[in-house]
């Protein structure tokens, strides 16, 4: 039997530079999933960590929602707080499965390392990204405040304390990198450029 310690934390994926403050629920939501989810620790990310220093204020928020979890919503006093909700544990069943043959299928076909140097497993993320990218970019995929119901008076660039787009420089590698990007990020430069 092994005993696995999982730490989550929120993604940066659909974190945004207008409208910043909806990243505060963003990352509630996450982190309550995550805990739902069985996770044994939860880090959190502050809601302007991709365009501000490190800082007190963003801190101390980003505490307090999983304060707020643990001593309002009282996810401490139970082992599985998803326990006996038919919806949660067929959909949890549905995704182990799923996982399984993934983890099955890598084994299979050489193991993670051996896929990783032949960029399969960065091919199936590229794909899964563009599909979610092409989503997002028709409207399908709603990030409020983002592409959906903006705030045009919204200015960001005299904010910027951090460069929030990826920086990508090419090198020679064994393994082709996976980098983080978030949806909105063609969007926020054409706003940016408009300012």
């Amino acid at each position: 039997n092994f005993d696995c310690h999982i730490i989550a934390t929120p993604t940066k994926r659909n974190k945004t530079l207008y409208d910043y403050n909806v990243n505060m629920l963003r990352t509630t939501t996450e982190c309550m999933s995550a805990i739902l989810g069985g996770a044994d620790a939860v880090a959190n990310l502050a809601y302007d960590a991709i365009y501000h220093k490190d800082n007190e204020f963003g801190d101390r928020i980003s505490r307090n929602q999983l304060l707020v979890l643990k001593h309002e919503s009282y996810f401490d006093k139970v082992n599985n707080p998803a326990d006996g909700a038919y919806y949660i544990e067929t959909l949890t069943e549905q995704l182990a499965e799923k996982a399984l043959e993934l983890f099955k299928d890598i084994e299979k076909n050489g193991g993670l390392i051996s896929q990783l140097i032949d960029g399969t497993i960065q091919r199936k993320i590229n794909e899964s990204a563009l599909k979610e990218q092409e989503l997002f970019d028709s409207g399908k995929e709603v990030l409020l405040g983002t592409n959906k119901y903006p705030n045009k008076n919204d200015q960001m660039k005299n904010d910027l304390e951090l460069y929030p787009f990826v920086k990508q420089n090419a090198r020679k590698t064994l393994i082709t990198p996976i980098i983080e990007k978030r949806l909105a990020e063609k969007l926020e430069q054409e706003r940016l450029a408009s300012e």
